[in-house]
């Protein structure tokens, strides 16, 4: 079974949710499309939420296996004579050996560390088994982000990945830049319906290259995506993007996919065509099965090879708790030491 079965589209989260009501609704469901206000209305969540280099002991972005946030860059201050109180590995040696006087190099941290999110808005992000789409999950994750960003007054901008291009917002520190991503966010989530043709996907390659023209250096890069069509050269470029940036992965993922069961039966289409899905077939078990399996090694592989950070968030609940799980935050029913 190809990776294009991984990309079949389905109403199943429609199924049990009342299909005999098909009155008009004047906002949408919120686990199958979010719109602007929606996002919008996630700041009180999302601006008490830290992505400061110093993170809690159980974050995951506090050096797990080998992979952490690292610190702001420095930037080049002064050149002083040394003094007593100074750190003697900050002497200059070249300049002191050229001057006979002992020298030190003054830096200072960057005021501010830009923060690039990608959101994948594809069609293959367009499915849900249980508590939302893997879209919304997307979406919701990047807002609630957006606006810690924001709160710590740092640069934010992103990319909207849909099947037909990209949409780039170049970060900056400013509420109507994020508004500007969520309004593409909003549209490209809108777009999405069982009944839209597939064209052919947006590749990671593609995504890669936008986001390294984005992000030359020194920029927090969280990646919220399926991974479901990884290039040739994906590798590569995240390699070089490792190399000068903080990377997260995000992948998301839907609880079906995680733990595929022997006996779902459904009837799946991909806007032209329709197929039956039968898992007890124990070769489509196997090759469905086999497909995430593979995309989850790649990306572990990715991670011990460029100390990138792992950030898995299912579609199977709401994106708040997984987040503050992530970043090491103590749980809604606890206070928080910190």
């Amino acid at each position: 079974m190809h990776a294009a079965t991984a990309r079949l589209r389905t109403a199943t989260l429609s199924h049990g949710r009342g299909q005999g009501s098909q009155s008009s609704a004047p906002s949408p469901d919120h686990r199958v499309h979010v719109d602007l206000a929606y996002l919008q209305s996630l700041e009180p969540q999302g601006s008490k939420l830290r992505l400061l280099p110093r993170q809690p002991a159980r974050s995951v972005l506090n050096g797990r296996h080998g992979s952490r946030l690292r610190g702001r860059g420095l930037d080049f201050l002064e050149l002083r004579n040394y003094l007593p109180s100074d750190d003697v590995r900050s002497i200059d040696w070249h300049v002191t050996a050229r001057t006979g006087v002992p020298h030190v190099r003054v830096f200072t941290e960057e005021r501010d560390r830009p923060t690039l999110l990608v959101i994948d808005q594809r069609m293959s992000m367009f499915f849900g088994s249980r508590h939302a789409m893997k879209s919304v999950t997307a979406a919701e994750a990047a807002a609630l982000l957006g606006f810690a960003v924001l709160a710590q007054n740092d640069r934010i901008g992103g990319i909207v990945i849909r099947d037909d291009g990209l949409d780039e917002v170049r970060p900056k520190r400013s509420r109507a830049t994020l508004m500007r991503l969520f309004k593409h966010l909003a549209e490209a989530n809108g777009a999405l319906h069982a009944e839209r043709p597939a064209p052919a996907p947006t590749s990671l390659d593609a995504i890669l290259t936008s986001v390294s023209h984005l992000a030359k250096r020194d920029h927090l890069i969280v990646i919220l995506s399926d991974f479901d069509v990884i290039g040739p050269r994906s590798e590569a470029l995240l390699s070089v993007l490792c190399r000068h940036n903080n990377v997260v992965l995000a992948p998301v993922s839907d609880p079906l996919s995680e733990s595929l069961p022997h006996d779902l039966r459904r009837v799946v289409s991909d806007g032209q065509l329709q197929a039956t899905l039968d898992t007890s077939d124990k070769q489509v078990h196997h090759a469905l099965q086999t497909v995430s399996d593979q995309r989850q090694e790649i990306l572990a592989g990715w991670q011990r090879r460029f100390g990138m950070i792992l950030a898995p968030l299912s579609a199977g609940e709401p994106a708040l708790p997984q987040l503050r799980k992530l970043l090491g935050l103590a749980s809604r029913g606890r206070r928080s030491s910190s």
